[in-house]
């Protein structure tokens, strides 16, 4: 069940309204996403140190995927019972998840909500709040969403597990992974 909803979780960053507009069937969109293999797939590491983790960040990225994301951190409580944190942007940006979306749909009875205090479409760890920085840095386990926060942490300077959908040629390059590909990447600091 983890492995699906990490699967599920990545399929919702096609929810990106600022690439496109309508969707299909539902049902269609989640057994492609279940049947599909990952471009990268790192989930084995992930599950590992998420069994040892007290504290766990998601970096949320796109409102409509985080129904998936509040799932996702479900189906982790069920694994390891420990802290969890979901950060939204610190404004509104683009389609970018924010604190009232995410309370709305309920995100805040599975983990502390806080926002970066980033207005970028990706968390830029230096125009983020002390807090939000502090949060990053001290997580076991961070785990980001979407390609605005690959954008931006791609190079950071702590381990971090990269879920999205690759979206353009420029992230498919850096990655290795073909556009459309569902990536679960462990970023290792240098």
């Amino acid at each position: 069940p983890l492995l699906a909803t990490f699967k599920l979780a990545i399929a919702g960053n096609s929810m990106d309204f600022g690439i496109v507009s309508a969707y299909g069937d539902v049902a269609a969109f989640a057994g492609s996403a279940l049947a599909a293999d990952f471009g990268i797939d790192d989930y084995s590491v992930l599950r590992s140190m998420l069994e040892r983790a007290t504290n766990v960040l998601v970096l949320g990225d796109n409102c409509g995927e985080a129904v998936f994301d509040r799932a996702l951190i479900e189906e982790m409580r069920r694994v390891r019972d420990c802290e969890y944190t979901y950060m939204v942007r610190g404004r509104p940006i683009i389609n970018d998840v924010t604190l009232s979306d995410a309370v709305s749909i309920g995100l805040d009875r599975v983990a502390t909500l806080i926002e970066s205090g980033c207005g970028a479409p990706g968390f830029v760890l230096s125009e983020c709040t002390a807090e939000a920085r502090e949060r990053f840095l001290s997580a076991d386990l961070v785990i980001s969403k979407g390609q605005g926060n690959y954008d931006a942490l791609s190079e950071a300077p702590r381990d971090v597990f990269f879920l999205l959908l690759v979206k353009c040629s420029v992230v498919s390059r850096h990655l290795g992974a073909p556009v459309g590909a569902a990536v679960l990447e462990h970023h290792r600091a240098s």
